[in-house]
This record gives structure tokens, sequence and C-alpha cells, in this order.
């Protein structure tokens, strides 16, 4: 791949001035392997949960080990670790379907959730949303990236709420993701208000991108992909649901069948795969992080706004880039293709996208569909025009991916 020299020195240069933030991702880096490295040997790992299981999945011991070591690493009392989650907004989906019944209320207090999971909810109708089964549905957005506490204590005071949802990214807005401090200071005024309301985190791109998890700071339950942080880029699909053993139990009978479970669902050679990708996880977040500090170094650099700044506190691996230019995002997201390691001579344009409310153009020259812990960047065609870049298996890797979008759009 060729890279002309300006744009080499250019990066090079921007590496010099993030090496300190570099360091404090090794830092993290260091504790959240010796995390799971722990995890793995105290739930004796075998080469006997490599196996696989079929049909109905009955008594696969591969799978409850996986479990029991997403549950120790995330320090909750049980886990659903499975390949039948198509996707993160899949477990999303039948977690609030398992949580909430008819005439309970669902009040997220980041703002409107992902674009995907309008339908879910009902903002967007169809009829088989939350809201044709009855549920309800409101909202609290935040205030200067921040939470709005006092309405969240009032809006509690009042109504009968049943779930409290918090996305901890950004999604497709402009608003920052939501720093752990932040949601540890918000789960303590909900529970000051109310004891009850259970608290359902959606962790998707944050996991291991710092040294604990929402869980570990009093949330009830957390939903994540398997094909972002923690599938490690070897996980070819799945997702997680971590937390409260009792909630977890209302999941795991949403996706099978009441009565069944967690007892049933073939791993089909999965478990392999899952686990590798699960050893390999903070190795490869810390990639996605040194890569994302560097690009909003590089960029800002280059005069564009980035979110969060290189020296930033972080809380997922999405990297923001504002264009307010069409044809720069579109130019930024194909010279990322370009550096891709698959599908490199393909040139992405924008599309009309599933679950979305305009075109998207997406680049990811990644060896699982759609998956984001793999260099990819997207972003809607709308004002203003801004590129979320996420991803990078490795650093090295990343960091030619960056600069073969730099230099397509200058």
């Amino acid at each position: 791949m060729y890279v002309k020299n300006e744009v080499i020195e250019l990066v090079n240069q921007a590496e010099k001035e993030v090496k300190e933030e570099f360091e404090k991702v090794d830092k993290i880096c260091e504790i959240n392997t010796l995390k799971v490295l722990q995890a793995f040997q105290d739930n004796d790992l075998s080469e006997i949960h490599f196996n696989q299981t079929t049909g109905y999945g009955y008594d696969d011991i591969g799978r409850e080990t996986i479990e029991k070591i997403y549950s120790q690493i995330f320090g909750t009392e049980d886990s659903l670790v499975r390949g039948q989650f198509i996707s993160a907004s899949h477990a999303l989906n039948v977690t609030l379907f398992a949580l909430l019944r008819p005439g309970d209320v669902l009040l997220s207090i980041a703002g409107k959730p992902y674009d995907t999971l309008d339908e879910v909810i009902g903002i967007r109708e169809n009829p088989s949303s939350l809201k044709s089964f009855g549920i309800n549905y409101e909202q609290i957005d935040l205030v200067n990236d921040d939470f709005n506490y006092e309405k969240i204590e009032d809006k509690l005071s009042k109504e009968k709420i049943k779930v409290v949802e918090i996305q901890r990214s950004r999604g497709y807005s402009t608003r920052k993701s939501i720093t752990l401090d932040k949601i540890e200071k918000v789960i303590k005024t909900i529970r000051n208000v109310n004891k009850e309301v259970i608290i359902m985190i959606d962790n998707c791109y944050g996991e291991f991108t710092n040294e604990v998890e929402p869980s570990n700071l009093g949330a009830d339950i957390l939903v994540g992909s398997l094909i972002k942080n923690l599938g490690g880029g070897i996980a070819p699909n799945g997702a997680y649901v971590t937390g409260r053993k009792d909630l977890i139990k209302l999941v795991a009978e949403r996706l099978t069948l009441p009565g069944e479970g967690k007892e049933v669902g073939p791993t089909l050679g999965m478990n392999k795969l899952i686990l590798q990708g699960l050893f390999f996880a903070p190795s490869v977040v810390a990639s996605s992080l040194k890569t994302a500090i560097l690009t909003s170094k590089v960029m800002e650099k280059l005069g564009y706004k980035t979110s969060p700044k290189w020296n930033e506190q972080r809380s997922d691996i999405v990297q923001t880039i504002e264009f307010n230019d069409r044809e720069k995002l579109i130019k930024y997201c194909q010279g990322i293709q370009a550096g891709s390691p698959v599908d490199s001579k393909s040139s992405p344009i924008p599309g009309d996208m599933p679950g979305y409310d305009s075109q998207v153009i997406m680049a990811a020259g990644a060896f699982t569909q759609g998956s984001s812990i793999e260099l990819s960047c997207d972003g809607p065609l709308r004002e203003p025009f801004i590129a979320f870049q996420q991803g990078g298996l490795t650093y090295e890797y990343g960091k030619l991916g960056l600069m073969k979008a730099i230099e397509n759009i200058l």
C-alpha cells in the first residue's frame, strides 16, 4: 500500500505527541488482561470446553463455562453469552421484551437510543414494537453531555418506572459518550430515589476501555456485542447479557422459551472462537483506543473538530470527525476501505440501511461482516456530516488505515 511521504511524516509526528496517552491505555490493558486470565484459570478452562453441541444443545459444559467466565469478569451473578443473538440490537430487543410487560414504562436517561431501536421501542411505527404491546417509552435528554439529575430524580419520584436504560456510547449523535464517573453518579442518584427500578446499560463499544465496568458500579444488567470489543475480532457473531440472576433468567427464557431458558442453545463449534476472542480482547481494545487517539490528534492538526479530543477521557472505542462536507465524509470512508485487508479495491457509496432514517456510508474491509472492532468507519449522510470511526485489530494496521484515509481527503 503506497502512502505519500507528507502523510507519513504528519502521522509519525502526531504519534510522538500522544505517547503519554498511549501509556495510559497500556496500563488499562494490563489490568483487563489479568482480569481475563484470572477468570479463565479460576473456572478451570480446559480443551474439553472447546467441544461443540448441536440440536438442542443440552449439557454444553463449554457454554456454561464461558458464561461463568463472563460473570467473573463483570462481577455479576449470571450471564447469557450466545451465538443465537444476531447482534447487540437483537440482544437489546430480547432484553427489553424480557424485562417489560404491558403497562410498564421504559425510561431512557441519555436521550434517544440508537436508530436501530426506533422500531423496537415504537418511536417509529411497527406492529411488533414495545409500544404495540402497551409498553410506554419516555426519555430525558442529556444537558451539556451530562445527565439531567434533577429531572431524573423528579421523574422517578413521581412516576412508576420499570426500566431505566443508559446508552453508554454516543450512537449516531453529536453528544459525547458517557464516562463511568457520570454513570456511577447517576446510578447513586437513581438508587436514592428508587431502589427497585432496573438499571440497564447498553455497554456496546465500552468494554475494557476502562479498569472497571458499569456492573461494578451498581448497574443491574449489561448488554453488548461479540463482534465489537469482547469478540476480539475472532468471534464470528453473537452477543452477551450479564447481570442479576433473576433478570438473566427472564432474558434467557425470552431468547429460547419459558421453562428451558439457558439450558438449551447449541454452540455449533463457537466456544473456542468466543474464548479466544475474549482472550485477545484487552489487547485489541487497546489497539482500537490507540488508533482513535492518533486519529483525533492528526485530524485536529488538519483543522477538523474531533470527539473525544486526543487527550480526553474515553468511555468507548468510537472516534468522531466532523467534516461539515458531504464529499469529504465519503472520501474519508473510502480511504479507510482502501486501507483495509478485505475488499480494499471496493469503494463504498451511501445507501439505504434497515433501521436508519437517512442514507449511510459504511467502510469496513473486515473479516466478519459488521465487525466494528475491526477498523471501520461510517456515518449518516446528514449535517454536520460526521464520520464515526471505530476499531483496529492491531494498532499498526489502524495507523496504516488512517494514513490512507487522510491521503484520500488531501
